[in-house]
């Protein structure tokens, strides 16, 4: 299932718990349809650079809010009915690319074990060790030859 993030910008009045409670039905949604929401973020109150014109008025101010998830495809298509609720003002659902996860981290390289993956990083501490006393060495070789 390929990442995808969830942008909701709300109108300035709207309550937290109105807030909360769309956040909530959405994640539902994505839940319901084998997704995984990973992260939901609070950006706080912004200035829009232009008025959004709604029914009720226009807004130069929102609230915006980020959801990033794990889904299908097809969560495009099911996410239109946001189109007709009236707590929000924008919805941006963008779905990230190149984002590597899972074993795909480790390259393509025989696909390293997790097992191995512990021991290369412990390799790792020890060559720093040894890099920590030669430096320790080449400064006190230095010091030495300022004083004669």
């Amino acid at each position: 299932m390929p990442p995808y993030d969830c942008m909701f910008l709300f109108k300035p009045h709207i309550a937290k718990e109105a807030i909360l409670d769309l956040v909530v039905r959405v994640g539902k949604h994505v839940s319901g349809r084998n997704g995984v929401v990973t992260d939901v973020k609070n950006l706080g109150t912004i200035q829009l650079g232009y008025g959004v014109k709604k029914l009720d008025g226009r807004y130069y101010q929102g609230t915006l809010m980020q959801m990033s998830m794990m889904a299908t495809p097809e969560i495009n298509k099911e996410m239109h009915y946001l189109n007709k609720e009236d707590r929000l003002l924008r919805w941006l659902l963008v779905k990230q690319r190149n984002t590597k996860f899972g074993l795909d981290v480790l390259e393509d390289e025989g696909r390293l074990e997790l097992s191995n993956f512990s021991q290369m990083s412990k390799l790792d501490e020890e060559d720093e060790e040894d890099e920590d006393e030669i430096d320790d060495d080449e400064e006190y070789q230095l010091e030495e030859e300022e004083t004669k």
